[in-house]
């Protein structure tokens, strides 16, 4: 089972490998759309501006090799932080239009004044997963994630909504839609739960 880890310029990809290779899961970095399809899994990762990481996309020519991939070919795909807002349809954070994969948008994050709460949202939260899966395996119905994000998703079918936290109000922290899932956090510096999820996602989902 070999993961790709899609290097567009942005994102912990060091952080992502050495959770893979703590896990014993074989793994390449690339941005050549075919080394990306001789793998089995992909993993999307994500730090900084939506419209950029649109436009390096588009640079390294990763856009319609990805679809192909993703959405014709149902290869198993994990979108982390910045990963999972460029699967939606566009974010507030810019002007591009997102890959599209899931029926969601990205919205500036702006918890009730009253609670006092600072964007970004940064720290531990639990997430609340909303319906089992081949990812929820020995994560518990409340398993604590690291966050680091100013933006959230909102997804227009409930169905894809997989997991739910709470920052003064609730909001979308995972969904999933067949063979992709999507994590607002960052399961790459999250210990036990992080490491578990990345068991899941390479061992059990899309099996």
């Amino acid at each position: 089972m070999n993961i790709a880890v899609i290097d567009y310029g942005m994102g912990n990809i060091g952080s992502i490998c050495n959770m893979l290779k703590y896990i014993g899961a074989p793994h390449v970095v690339s941005r050549d759309h075919r080394e990306i399809a001789s793998c089995d899994k992909i993993v999307l990762p994500g730090v900084g501006h939506f419209d950029l990481a649109m436009q390096n996309l588009e640079k390294f020519d990763i856009i319609e090799p990805l679809k192909d991939l993703v959405l014709d070919r149902k290869m198993p795909i994990l979108g982390i932080c910045l990963g999972m807002q460029l699967m939606c349809s566009a974010s507030e954070e810019g002007n591009r239009q997102g890959l599209g994969y899931v029926d969601a948008q990205v919205c500036r994050f702006a918890p009730p004044v009253v609670t006092g709460l600072k964007v970004p949202h940064m720290g531990w939260s639990e997430v609340s997963f909303e319906k089992e899966n081949a990812l929820s395996d020995q994560l518990g119905e409340r398993a604590r994630f690291y966050f680091v994000h100013s933006y959230r998703v909102t997804c227009d079918n409930p169905d894809d909504v997989w997991g739910v936290t709470d920052y003064g109000e609730p909001f979308v922290s995972a969904f999933v839609r067949d063979n992709i899932v999507g994590v607002q956090f960052h399961p790459e510096k999250s210990h036990r739960y992080g490491i578990q999820l990345f068991r899941n996602f390479v061992s059990g989902f899309g099996a």
